[in-house]
C-alpha cells in the first residue's frame, strides 16, 4: 500500500521536528545550518575595502570590511532581515570605491525567467537595480534590470532590460533610463572599454554569436570579426583599441550527454575596435583540449601589462593556465602539474595572477581541497601561498596589493579572510558565526578511494560518527551531488547548495549514520577523461557502477549494517538516488531524491531546446534505459521525493511521471513539494524543512526498522 506519512509537527521556531524518539543528537540541524554563507567576495577599486554578500538563514546581504589601521572594520550596507528568497547579484563598486550597484530579485542563473517567489508574497517579485553608499544608509532604486556595468569616470550605468542595453547617468538623481541601441540576440558581457569611449558586448544567436562593440562618441554599433562560430568573454587591451575573445566553433552533434574529448579546436582571437577586423592569435590542436573548458571565474581571458593574454586549456587533459603574447604566437605554460584552476584573480598593475586550485605539493589529499597559488603573469614557477587542512577559493587582490579569498574548513563554512605574504589567514568576520554554531562537534570527513563496479577508481569523503568505534553495525547513507560538473570536498563547499548538503551530511553523521559522499565519474576535479566519463548520464549511466560501488564499499565495512544502507542526492544526485533504487533495491533500502531526474528525454529539451527524441531513435532509447524510469519495476526500497514545482534546471514532470509510476505498482513512497519554489531552494526554511524530513525519513527507514 502506497505511503504518504510524514508524522511531523512544526515547532515554535518555525521548523519541522521528529514525531518520534530518536537517539539523542549533539546539535539540532537549525544549529549546523545557522553560520552565514558567504558569497560575492570582491576589492574595492580604490584602497584595500573588500565587499561579499552574507546570507544569513535566508536574509541576504551585502558586508563591508574597510581597513582602520592595522584592523579591518566590518559593517552591514543593505537591510534585508527576511527570510523572503529574494536573490542578490550582479555586484559592482563604483570607481571611486564609495558606493556599490546591486541587483535584488530575479532568477541569475536563468535571467530570462520571471523573477521566483516562493515566499507566495502577494505583491510578487521584481528585479531592480540599486545603489547604495558603502558606509551604509539608505538604498536606492535606479531601474528594473540586471547585468549593471558602470564607466570607468563612473557617470554611467549601462545594464540589460527587456533583453536589451540601456544606460543611466548615474550623476543626476532624476535621470531616467535610455536604451542605448536595438539588437538582437540574447545580449550579455557588458564591458567598457579603460577610456570609457566604448561598451563591449556578446550577442548570442543560437547557432552563432557575435562580439559587439558601441562607440559613444559616433553613436555606433560595429560587430567585431563576425563569423559562424560562437564568440564570446571580451577582455579590453589596456589601450582600449582592441578586444580579444574566445571563439568556439557550435556542436551541431545535436545530442548531449556524449563525451565531449574532442571537437574543431577552439581558438582566441583578437579585433581592431576601429575597423571591426580580426585575426587568430592562438587555437588548441587537435584531440585533448580542442573543446573549450571554462574556470569557475566570471572571466576566463586576462590581458596582462606585457600584452599577454592568458587563458584556460586543458590541452594534456587538465585545466591549466597558459598564456600567448597579444600579437600571436606559441602558448606557454604557466602553471603546470596534473591538478584543475578553477578561480583566478589578476592584479591591478596586471603582472600577477592568483588562483584558487586541487594542486598538492606534499598532501595527496589536497585533491580534494582548494588552495592559493600566485604565478607572475610574464611566466616562472608558481608560488604556492596556502596550504593545510584549510579550502581557499574565490581570490581577489585589491589595488594596494592585499590579498584577500573566502575560505572553510572540515568544522567552519565559507567565510572571509585576508591572506598574508606567508599564507596566514585573518578572518574578516568572525562574529558573524552564532556562538551557538556546534564547529568542534562536526566530525572531520576522510577521504576514501573506493573501486567502482567495473574498476575505476572514485574519490569520496566519509563522515565516521562519534559512535562509529563502539563495536556495533551502523546504518549507513551514501550521498550524490548534483551537476555533475561538481565535486565535493574535504570540508564545507564553497557553493551554497553544496555548502547546505555539507551540512545535512554533518547532521546525518550526528545521529549515527556513516555517510559517504561519492565524487562520481563526469564530475571535475580529476581531468578531462573522468570528467568526460564514456557512456555517462543519458548516453548509457556509466555513474551507476559507482553507485554500486559506494553500496558495495559500505556493505563490506564491519562497522556498517549491510542490511540499512540509505541514499540521497540532489539534481544530478537525485537522478542516480533513483537510479540506485530502481536498479538496486536489494543493497540501497531506502532514499531521498531531491529534484531528480526520471526521464532523460523528457529532461534533455531544457537544456537543448531543439531536442528531438524521434530525430535519432537509437540515442532516444539509450537516453530511456538510462532513465530510472526505465527500471522502474524493480522498484522495491521505500523512498521520500522533494521538489519545488517552480524548479527551472529540472521539470517538475520528472517527480510527477515518477510518483504516478510509483503509485500505480505499489512502491512505497513519500512527497513532499514546494509550491513556487525553484532548483535551489531560495528560502532557508524550506531547506531545514526538506533536510528534517529527510533525517525523519531515514530514522524511519533505516534506525527503526532494525529495533522494531
Amino acid at each position: 500500500m502506497i505511503q504518504h506519512r510524514i508524522a511531523l509537527a512544526l515547532a515554535s521556531f518555525g521548523c519541522l521536528i521528529f514525531a518520534t524518539p530518536v537517539r539523542a543528537q549533539s546539535f539540532t540541524l537549525q544549529q549546523v545550518m545557522s553560520a552565514p554563507f558567504s558569497s560575492d567576495l570582491q576589492a574595492s577599486p580604490q584602497g584595500g575595502a573588500f565587499l561579499w554578500i552574507a546570507n544569513q538563514e535566508g536574509r541576504r546581504n551585502i558586508w563591508v570590511a574597510e581597513k582602520s589601521g592595522a584592523a579591518y572594520v566590518m559593517h552591514r550596507v543593505t537591510s534585508d532581515d527576511a527570510d523572503d528568497g529574494i536573490d542578490l547579484g550582479d555586484i559592482v563598486w563604483t570607481p571611486d570605491g564609495q558606493q556599490i550597484v546591486y541587483v535584488r530579485g530575479g532568477d541569475f542563473e536563468f535571467p530570462e525567467k520571471p523573477s521566483p517567489n516562493p515566499a507566495l508574497l502577494p505583491q510578487g517579485v521584481e528585479q531592480d537595480i540599486w545603489i547604495v553608499s558603502v558606509h551604509g544608509g539608505g538604498t536606492r532604486k535606479l531601474a528594473a534590470g540586471r547585468s549593471p556595468a558602470v564607466s570607468p569616470d563612473g557617470s554611467t550605468m549601462a545594464f540589460l532590460s527587456d533583453d536589451q542595453i540601456w544606460t543611466l547617468n548615474l550623476r543626476d538623481p532624476d535621470a531616467k533610463p535610455a536604451q542605448l541601441f536595438h539588437g538582437r540576440g540574447t545580449l550579455q558581457s557588458l564591458t567598457w572599454s579603460p577610456d570609457g569611449k566604448y561598451l563591449a558586448f556578446a550577442s548570442r544567436r543560437g547557432d552563432h554569436a557575435f562580439i559587439g562593440v558601441y562607440s559613444f562618441a559616433e553613436s555606433a554599433l560595429r560587430y567585431l570579426d563576425p563569423s559562424t562560430e560562437i564568440d564570446r568573454d571580451p577582455i579590453w587591451s589596456l589601450d582600449s583599441r582592441h578586444i580579444a575573445f574566445v571563439r568556439i566553433p557550435p556542436d551541431t552533434s545535436g545530442i548531449d550527454f556524449k563525451p565531449r574529448r574532442a571537437a574543431q579546436p577552439w581558438s582566441i582571437r583578437v579585433a581592431d575596435v576601429e575597423t571591426g577586423a580580426g585575426r587568430e592569435v592562438w587555437r588548441a590542436h587537435e584531440g585533448p583540449g580542442s573543446v573549450f573548458h571554462e574556470t569557475e571565474s566570471d572571466q576566463q581571458l586576462f590581458w596582462t601589462a606585457d600584452n599577454r593574454l592568458v587563458f584556460p586549456w586543458e590541452g594534456d587533459g587538465w585545466l591549466r593556465l597558459y598564456s600567448v603574447a597579444a600579437s600571436g604566437g606559441a602558448a606557454t605554460e604557466m602553471t603546470p602539474g596534473n591538478f584543475e584552476v578553477d578561480y583566478i584573480a589578476c592584479s591591478k598593475d596586471r603582472r600577477t595572477l592568483v588562483y584558487s586550485s586541487n594542486q598538492y605539493s606534499s598532501d595527496p589529499e589536497d585533491i580534494d581541497r582548494r588552495h592559493l597559488w600566485e604565478v607572475s603573469a610574464d611566466g616562472g614557477s608558481p608560488r604556492e601561498i596556502t596550504h593545510g587542512d584549510g579550502i581557499e577559493v574565490i581570490p581577489v587582490i585589491a589595488p594596494d596589493g592585499t590579498l584577500a579569498v573566502l575560505h572553510s574548513d572540515a568544522r567552519l563554512p565559507l567565510r572571509p579572510a585576508v591572506v598574508t605574504r606567508d599564507g596566514d589567514l585573518h578572518d574578516l568576520a568572525p562574529q558573524m558565526i552564532p556562538a551557538d554554531f556546534p564547529a568542534a562537534k562536526l566530525v572531520v570527513p576522510q577521504q576514501v578511494i573506493l573501486s567502482a563496479a567495473d574498476g575505476m577508481k572514485i574519490h569520496g569523503q566519509l563522515f565516521l560518527p562519534a559512535s562509529a568505534n563502539d563495536g556495533e553495525k551502523h546504518p549507513a547513507v551514501v550521498f550524490f551531488h548534483g551537476g555533475s560538473r561538481r565535486q565535493m570536498l574535504l570540508g564545507w563547499h564553497y557553493m551554497d547548495y553544496y555548502s547546505n548538503s555539507y551540512a545535512e551530511n554533518q547532521y546525518l553523521a550526528s545521529l549515527g549514520y556513516i555517510v559517504l559522499s561519492v565524487n562520481y565519474r563526469s564530475g571535475i576535479g580529476y581531468g578531462l577523461d573522468f570528467r568526460e566519463a564514456l557512456n555517462y548520464g543519458a548516453a548509457g549511466a556509466s555513474e551507476f557502477n559507482d553507485v554500486l560501488g559506494a553500496g558495495l564499499y559500505l556493505r563490506g565495512r564491519p562497522d556498517v549494517d549491510g542490511e540499512h544502507i540509505g541514499v540521497w542526492g540532489g539534481s544530478y544526485g537525485g537522478y542516480l538516488t533513483a537510479l540506485a533504487l530502481a536498479r538496486a533495491s536489494d543493497l540501497f533500502a531506502a532514499g531521498v531524491d531531491m529534484h531528480g531526474v526520471h526521464d532523460w528525454n523528457l529532461e534533455l529539451s531544457i537544456w537543448q531546446p531543439n531536442y528531438d527524441p524521434n530525430a535519432d531513435l537509437n540515442a532516444a532509447r539509450i537516453a530511456w534505459e538510462s532513465s530510472p524510469l526505465a527500471s522502474v519495476k524493480t522498484w522495491r526500497s521505500p523512498v521520500l521525493l522533494i521538489q519545488g514545482d517552480d524548479d527551472r534546471n529540472v521539470q517538475f514532470s520528472n517527480t510527477v511521471r515518477l510518483a504516478a509510476a510509483l503509485r500505480a505498482q505499489g512502491t512505497p513512497f513519500e512527497e513532499h513539494v514546494f509550491p513556487d519554489e525553484i532548483h535551489g531552494f531560495l528560502l532557508h526554511r524550506d531547506w531545514m524543512t526538506a533536510y528534517t524530513l529527510e533525517a525523519d525519513f531515514f530514522n524511519r527507514k533505516l534506525k527503526e526498522a532494525r529495533n522494531p
